[in-house]
């Protein structure tokens, strides 16, 4: 049986991170690439990590490198690369900048891997996910965005540490943009069946939606850099549903048109994937406070993606 391919684009942290954890979920084999300048670095990232085999039991060809032409017929390829934004750099800078990068990567990703299906972690998530969509020129369903997988491992590892119970017993849902702008979903989330609502007090509950909306800004005080093994894990977690097709219910920046009304735009939602990539968005019913907070959010995506669209040409 051929092993699947995976091509992670960009080899900082969040890339490289990736790497480790397909690796050891022995998910296919792995191309680690990132732009020439880096070319040996990259390479020597692949092979240390190689090295790791035969002491976790891993079986996979990673290779590091700074052609594309050695991604070639790739079955997923998640997209890292990208700046973070620095200290005085305006939002509308870091758009026009990770819109180019992004955008190129995309190119390069279509010319060569035109079957795969493409992830994208690069931020502003939900108007890089758009870009990589428009630039690709890939069905959207086959272009998606990673954010809610890792928003939701952080809105259960507080409620975790706060019950102080395992985050395998916790079930939890939200939608929306990334971060600031992701809508939870309290009547939805359960601690093994139990409604998390009878189990933690509104206001405790309230502080730990909140603390999980800022989860990646207090990543960055305590680190002075952005998260990576966490955003890598969600990425890979995405990356296991489509190669092994196991039509997971995970939440996703997905295109939604007709979907919840959103007209067009990436969005998180709860979506199955699976081998073909987003192959259903599961509308749930929303209350009017959750339906408002939903229409926020996706009216701050639209100014993003409007923002992006000045820069794509």
């Amino acid at each position: 049986m051929k092993r699947a391919k995976i091509t992670i684009v960009g080899a900082g942290n969040v890339g490289a991170s990736c790497a480790v954890w397909a690796a050891s979920k022995e998910l296919g084999d792995i191309v680690l690439l990132d732009i020439p300048d880096f070319a040996d670095k990259t390479k020597g990232k692949a092979l240390d990590l190689a090295q790791c085999g035969p002491i976790e039991r891993f079986d996979a060809n990673i290779v590091g490198t700074g052609d594309y032409a050695d991604t070639a017929d790739s079955d997923v390829v998640i997209v890292t690369a990208g700046l973070p934004r620095k200290p005085g750099m305006s939002r509308d800078d870091l758009v026009a900048t990770n819109v180019k990068i992004v955008g190129s990567v995309s190119e390069q990703v279509a010319k060569h891997s035109p079957n795969a299906v493409l992830i994208v972690v690069s931020n502003p998530l939900d108007a890089m996910v758009y870009t990589a969509w428009k630039k690709s020129g890939f069905p959207p369903h086959r272009v998606v965005g990673q954010a809610g997988c890792l928003d939701i491992a952080r809105y259960r590892t507080f409620i975790a540490m706060e019950l102080k119970c395992s985050v395998e017993d916790i079930t939890a849902l939200l939608m929306g943009g990334h971060g600031d702008d992701m809508v939870p979903l309290p009547r939805y989330t359960s601690v093994s069946g139990i409604p998390v609502t009878q189990l933690i007090s509104k206001d405790r509950l309230t502080a730990i939606i909140d603390r999980a909306k800022m989860g990646g800004g207090e990543l960055v005080k305590l680190m002075g850099t952005s998260a990576y093994y966490a955003p890598a894990a969600g990425s890979v977690q995405m990356a296991e549903a489509i190669i092994k097709d196991k039509h997971r219910i995970l939440p996703c920046a997905a295109h939604c048109d007709k979907e919840y009304g959103v007209g067009g735009y990436y969005v998180g939602v709860p979506c199955v994937l699976g081998a073909k990539g987003v192959e259903k968005i599961i509308e749930v019913e929303l209350d009017g406070e959750e339906r408002k907070m939903l229409d926020s959010s996706v009216a701050h995506v639209k100014e993003l993606v409007a923002l992006a669209e000045t820069f794509l040409g």
